[in-house]
């Protein structure tokens, strides 16, 4: 039986162009999700390895792509394992690697997983639900300076001391169970003053925490050079400023040929000089695909080649 299972990728032709898909290719699709952009780089030919920490993910994409047979290999896991997950398969080196950072429409619209406050829910948001602790246990247990390092840092929150002065209040009378609990309990300490609901960068900051997403974010930059054949590509989309600037930082690190510091005679050579920029990124979806599907509008795709030398 068919899970239902839905996502719908952004910039796909994006991908494509940037990760270059053809016969005898073999590309890592790190988030495989609802399987768009994996199914696509399929069609075009290449072999994918589908990662996803979701077991509902891997669920569906074995179903969904059964057509592609021995070309497709879902594994679950966290890309930030790569190269131990690759080295399980005997896999040294790939010719692309995908990454489609935060989480599905799925997810997100699963009241069950807790990542959204729209419905409620058990206040979870793990993306692998057999692994870790869920949020409820961060919010009822951590420190006040835990949480509000917590909300400024990952949800860019302002108001994050009258937030988290407001949970731990609450949290002592009755444990925080639920997504419309929290939400409730923050607009409460935070009045709404716009469209934007008051919660949502707490939820965005919790779900960051829970999940350790820029932490496995940077692993699997730092892993890509040496699982990258030369000319292999990597193509990241991200979704908020946190990971973008994370991913914009490592390719200017690592794209530079030289470094230059006042104090030296010269510019020296890079010794992380990994990559070179792919021409035509970093790219936003236009105007159109927002219409069609208005969670692509923060999302931005940056892209590397593997230098040679």
């Amino acid at each position: 039986m068919q899970l239902k299972f839905y996502h719908q990728p952004v910039l796909t032709t994006e991908v494509v162009r940037v990760l270059r898909p053809e016969q005898g290719r073999l590309i890592v699709d790190g988030t495989l999700g609802g399987s768009g952009h994996t199914g696509l780089l399929l069609a075009s030919g290449a072999m994918v390895v589908g990662v996803d920490r979701d077991a509902d993910a891997l669920s569906y994409a074995r179903e969904e792509l059964r057509a592609a047979g021995e070309r497709f290999t879902p594994v679950q896991g966290d890309f930030r394992d790569l190269p131990r997950l690759l080295a399980e398969l005997e896999i040294t080196r790939v010719d692309g690697i995908l990454l489609d950072l935060g989480v599905s429409s799925h997810q997100l619209d699963t009241a069950q997983r807790g990542f959204s406050f729209q419905q409620d829910g058990p206040l979870d948001m793990r993306m692998d639900c057999g692994s870790g602790a869920p949020a409820s246990d961060l919010v009822n247990t951590a420190s006040r300076e835990e949480l509000e390092r917590i909300f400024r840092e990952y949800g860019e929150e302002p108001r994050a001391r009258s937030i988290v002065h407001r949970l731990v209040t609450d949290r002592d009378k009755t444990p925080f169970t639920t997504t419309g609990q929290l939400a409730e309990a923050v607009e409460r300490a935070a009045p709404r003053t716009g469209p934007r609901h008051p919660a949502t960068r707490v939820f965005q900051a919790l779900r960051i925490a829970v999940n350790d997403e820029l932490g496995a974010l940077k692993a699997v930059l730092e892993a890509a050079p040496a699982l990258l054949n030369p000319g292999g590509r990597i193509a990241v989309i991200t979704f908020h400023s946190l990971e973008d600037r994370i991913v914009k930082h490592f390719f200017k690190d690592t794209c530079a040929a030289t470094l230059d510091r006042p104090e030296w005679p010269m510019p020296r050579p890079n010794p992380r000089h990994f990559f070179i920029s792919v021409p035509g990124t970093p790219v936003a979806p236009g105007p159109e695909e927002c219409a069609v599907n208005p969670r692509a509008r923060s999302a931005r795709l940056r892209g590397a080649e593997r230098r040679s030398s």
